[in-house]
């Protein structure tokens, strides 16, 4: 599908106005963004201008405008003009949709396979599903600290889930320190995991509801959860009172586009609760067809 999933949701006029919003920036409009907004830009319009039309042209062999990666190169040029180094990960990935895409104008294929996933063996699935199933949400912890290392793997997990349009708005505070979290039920010890959204990232899609804006925070917080098992931790899934959001946006002056979501207390377990039971899939599911 082409078109923007959100837009569905929006009166034809409204779709129309923001669409023509979007492609009526200039070259000044792109120079002067923060680079934080510009560079979700240019994840989020390739992946609408370009990276949808691409996989689907590769799919099934078919030849591709010569024109369709033209915006995407004028935001590469755009991002050498501003000084961006081509080592970040927005730049090094359209510069890849761009080359794919220009093959497909000229009628040659490309090659996906190097990207293809290694096929799930048995003894992984199982040991997939033993993580969820096993994972905890635990609130004692031993006194013992937690390397970086180990909190980096989870927290780059987090960042590996699924996110609308890609526009990556993500962004953590690792913290030790138990006051900044009176009023938790989690007696304290283990790291803080805070999970927050940039919501400059946001600005280029500005329909997004809101209740999809925070399903990109809760997804990476699942993927912190199991990671955080799978390592070897611990952790429970917790939530802010007004109190305890006013002393962490003080503590770190966080500034107005800067939003507190949720937080995931990690560290190893010295407890193991029995999992509360689930009720059966039979009666979860409300309709098949």
């Amino acid at each position: 599908m082409s078109r923007d999933a959100f837009m569905d949701y929006l009166p034809a006029e409204e779709r129309k106005k923001m669409l023509e919003e979007r492609m009526a920036l200039t070259d000044e409009d792109f120079l002067a963004m923060d680079d934080t907004e510009f560079r979700a830009r240019v994840r989020e319009r390739g992946h609408h201008t370009l990276e949808i039309q691409m996989y689907h042209a590769a799919y099934r062999g078919e030849k591709l405008s010569s024109k369709q990666a033209d915006y995407a190169k004028r935001l590469l040029r755009l991002w050498d003009q501003k000084g961006l180094s081509r080592d970040l990960p927005e730049y090094r990935y359209v510069s890849f949709l761009i080359a794919s895409a220009d093959r497909l104008a000229q009628g040659l294929p490309v090659d996906l396979t190097p990207f293809r996933p290694a096929p799930v063996t048995e003894e992984e699935k199982a040991s997939f599903f033993r993580i969820v199933k096993e994972r905890r949400s635990v609130r004692e912890f031993k006194d013992i600290d937690v390397p970086d290392e180990k909190i980096n793997e989870v927290l780059e997990a987090g960042l590996w889930a699924a996110h609308g349009c890609n526009v990556q708005s993500i962004r953590y505070i690792v913290e030790h320190e138990p006051g900044l979290f009176r009023g938790s039920d989690v007696p304290g010890g283990p790291v803080h995991l805070v999970i927050l959204q940039d919501m400059r990232c946001y600005r280029v899609n500005s329909f997004t509801p809101r209740r999809n804006q925070l399903l990109d925070a809760g997804a990476a917080g699942q993927n912190i959860v199991l990671a955080a098992h799978a390592a070897g931790l611990e952790g429970v899934w917790l939530t802010f009172n007004a109190e305890m959001s006013r002393r962490l946006e003080e503590r770190f002056q966080l500034p107005e586009y800067i939003r507190l979501v949720t937080y995931v207390n990690v560290g190893y377990g010295d407890q193991t609760p029995c999992p509360p039971y689930r009720q059966s899939v039979g009666e979860a599911v409300l309709a098949r067809v």
